[in-house]
């Protein structure tokens, strides 16, 4: 008997504007000790479908309009999870389904220690003591590959790395072993070291205790490693379902075949990536039509967005793509540069030592030309990032931008400069105001540097840039809450490019993404970059889209950089053991190796 059917699961999302079906007619089964993945694009409706499941939906706003889901409880029971009080489900949360959600910096308290709230959750559900909770807490972390696992105990959310906030909510859904565990993006922030290790965790509950798991993700890498099998979502609806390898090997509808397309390989050789707008459309009545392989040649050579609207190309720039040899001087030069955070026993006491978060790091990077830095969560990457804007100050070093020591310049010269270099930052939720329209964040930057023309030409530009990256019109008057997380980014990156900056630093900015819109940003990217002379440096643990964006790689351990060269001899020949770690822990979707995991 399966753990969990779900049948005709239908949700509607009610407001003002109207109703949205975000769910419709989804009926899936989980069996004990399988994993089932769901995968679609953003907004498909895979996490509003798990949500469910648990009583999480935003009330009023969502509503089931019809369908049952029947879980074998261990203390009820078979229930419908439905149709369970509010009393009852807390019963089954943590106990029977355990849930890590998609951004850990809004799932953590951030006024709790990140051991404290694993402590909470199991004197909430069992009966041990703070003492042997506390004990268990620390065995969860060191599990989970925190390092430093009594330090992260008694740190706070905003104290470390995203990556290693995943892992204590990785940590906190498998405290109390649970029946059936929902993993929306668990390892969507994580490196792909860290991500093996992970995946051969939840290999190893679903062993050792049975543990099924309902596996969402956009990264079709992961569910290769695995999933048995694999539903793929599109608009609410299930579009395919099948066994992992046959999905892999012989899919069927176009949406499917889209979506294992557009994936970067470390073996591509194209400069743009297929999308599944190439395989496929919406026609008037709603209804899906497959491309022909003519039509699919022809759409793939088209640029995503005209820039035209955007910026104004009518600008020269003296290099093009790959051209570094031919220039002179670089756009940003990195000197020894340092960033060193005190580590205190107590808040009036002096710090007894530094963390070397970035430590005598030096390079640079050349108009025109994207450096890839990638490195394990905890590294010093975001911190470098940050650090190059002064968002984080420096202990030392010079960061030199068009030869001017932005370290050294005072905070008024800064603001005034810092149109000309923006950030893309990590966690898409935190970065945008929730109390603004998507609209007005856009507009902000625009407003406050004067920029963009009158008011109605700013609104006009906002516009352009949200369907520049996947969005419509609407989204202007909707605020941040009222979209996926992988929707959240795109909003980010539109206002990252609202001010025609020279330089981008993009820390993550693609990794909430699915798979099919990560395509479409990554070739706009590369499209202002060939257009504009937009430099970048692009910061991702997701090694197979570093490979597909950078010109040069660097490669970051323990705050030094341990190896850098052009992208393609690294990953071909790489020297330090260090990388080569890195590029064996990449998941691999070749059909011999799924096959020959199935059959263990």
């Amino acid at each position: 008997m399966p753990l969990l059917t779900v049948q005709d699961l239908t949700i509607d999302f009610r407001s003002q504007r109207g109703h949205t079906r975000a769910v419709a007619g989804v009926s899936l089964t989980v069996s004990r000790g399988e994993v089932v993945a769901i995968v679609g694009e953003s907004g498909s409706g895979k996490s509003v479908t798990s949500l469910a499941l648990l009583g999480l939906l935003a009330k009023p706003a969502a509503h089931i309009e019809s369908g049952t889901a029947v879980f074998e409880s261990e203390k009820l029971g078979e229930v419908d999870l439905l149709k369970l009080s509010e009393k009852e489900l807390q019963q089954v949360r943590g106990n029977d389904i355990s849930m890590i959600f998609q951004e850990p910096m809004t799932s953590l308290n951030p006024v709790l220690t990140c051991g404290y709230q694993v402590v909470e959750a199991l004197q909430l559900h069992t009966s041990l003591s703070e003492q042997a909770a506390a004990a268990r807490t620390i065995e969860l972390f060191t599990e989970a590959q925190l390092p430093r696992p009594e330090q992260i105990f008694k740190s706070y959310p905003h104290e470390i790395s995203g990556g290693q906030k995943q892992r204590v909510m990785i940590a906190m859904a498998m405290a109390c072993r649970p029946a059936l565990l929902i993993a929306d993006e668990p390892t969507t922030a994580l490196d792909v070291t860290v991500q093996a290790r992970i995946l051969q965790l939840i290999r190893d509950l679903r062993r050792e205790h049975g543990t099924a798991v309902l596996f969402i993700t956009h990264d079709l890498g992961v569910v290769a490693e695995i999933a048995d099998r694999i539903l793929v979502m599109y608009r609410g609806r299930v579009v395919e379902q099948g066994a992992v390898l046959d999905i892999f090997t012989n899919p069927k509808h176009p949406y499917t075949k889209g979506l294992l397309a557009c994936r970067p390989r470390l073996s591509i050789g194209k400069t743009r990536l297929p999308v599944v707008a190439d395989f496929m459309s919406v026609d008037a009545a709603g209804n899906l039509v497959a491309r022909l392989d003519e039509e699919r040649e022809n759409s793939s050579e088209k640029p995503l967005a005209s820039l035209q609207t955007i910026f104004d190309t009518s600008k020269t720039f003296p290099v093009e793509q790959n051209s570094r040899s031919t220039v002179a001087q670089p756009l940003l030069q990195v000197e020894n540069l340092q960033v060193h955070f005190p580590v205190r026993k107590g808040f009036f006491t002096r710090a007894t030592t530094y963390v070397r978060a970035v430590d005598e790091v030096s390079f640079t990077i050349y108009p025109g030309e994207t450096v890839g830095l990638v490195g394990e969560s905890g590294c010093g990457k975001t911190t470098l990032g940050r650090a190059l804007l002064r968002l984080t100050e420096p202990t030392a070093g010079r960061i030199l931008f068009e030869g001017t020591d932005l370290a050294a310049l005072p905070a008024g010269q800064l603001r005034h400069r810092r149109r000309e270099f923006q950030l893309v930052f990590q966690d898409p939720y935190a970065a945008l105001n929730p109390m603004l329209t998507v609209g007005e964040a856009i507009l902000e930057p625009l407003r406050v540097h004067g920029v963009g023309g009158s008011r109605a030409e700013q609104k006009a530009r906002v516009r352009e840039l949200l369907r520049t990256v996947g969005l419509s019109d609407d989204a202007e008057q909707r605020y941040p809450h009222e979209f996926s997380g992988g929707q959240r980014q795109r909003i980010c990156i539109a206002r990252a490019l609202a001010l025609r900056p020279k330089l981008i630093v993009c820390d993550e900015s693609v990794s909430a993404l699915d798979v099919s819109v990560q395509a479409q940003v990554l070739n706009l990217l590369n499209d202002l970059k060939r257009d504009l002379g937009i430099t970048y440096l692009f910061i991702t643990h997701d090694l197979s889209v570093a490979r597909f964006m950078s010109d040069r790689l660097l490669v970051m351990s323990q705050g030094k950089i341990v190896e850098s060269g052009p992208a393609a001899e690294l990953y071909a020949h790489p020297q330090h053991p260090y990388t080569q770690q890195l590029l064996a822990a990449i998941p691999s979707d070749d059909p011999a190796r799924i096959a020959a995991r199935v059959q263990a």
